[in-house]
């Protein structure tokens, strides 16, 4: 600022150009950026579902009731995945697995079983839960049969065997999960 209040902008200047004499500017880039066009989220469109039914999505499975596995006539019902140890058939049976999660299908149909499932396999996942209970009761037998069928159909289920009493026994599976890697869970 000078003494009568106007800014002093000519030695600004000069010595603006003083420290830039003698530097080549540069040459303009010639590549030019694609703009991205992103599309604008609607709060509440048909085609787009909102958080809820994402999660839904997510923890869905289809689980089909043509699949008819080979499965143990004699004995508890049982199963263990050519990859995993058969070992864990016998802990399994031992009760040396805590279930953190149990899910009891008393009264529900088979849509219902499937939907509920998909989501307790899904959660059990995420939250590295590697053994849960599923309680089907005894009944008419009907999602007794179904849910071992069920349970290999899904990538992620490692071993099931017949809960011991405490878990239910005879009208509940121990399942053994396939956990997400903690540090690739994301």
């Amino acid at each position: 600022m000078t003494n009568n209040g106007k800014p002093d902008n000519d030695d600004d200047l000069s010595l603006f150009r003083d420290a830039v004499t003698g530097i080549k500017p540069l040459k303009q880039d010639t590549y030019q950026h694609k703009r991205r066009i992103t599309p604008v989220k609607r709060l509440h469109s048909a085609s787009t579902p909102d958080h809820r039914q994402r999660r839904l999505l997510d923890a869905s499975f289809a689980f089909s009731d043509m699949y008819q596995a080979s499965l143990p006539t004699e004995g508890p019902m049982r199963y263990c995945r050519p990859d995993e140890p058969s070992h864990s058939l016998k802990r399994l049976r031992r009760g040396d697995f805590y279930p953190e999660l149990v899910l009891d299908l008393h009264g529900l149909n088979r849509d219902s079983t499937k939907q509920e499932l998909s989501a307790l396999l899904y959660t059990a996942r995420k939250e590295l839960i590697d053994c849960v209970a599923i309680v089907h009761g005894i009944g008419s037998g009907i999602l007794k049969n179904a849910l071992p069928h069920y349970l290999i159909q899904h990538p992620h289920v490692k071993a099931f065997h017949q809960a011991p009493l405490e878990y239910g026994g005879q009208g509940a599976l121990l399942v053994l999960v396939e956990t997400l890697d903690p540090l690739n869970a994301g």
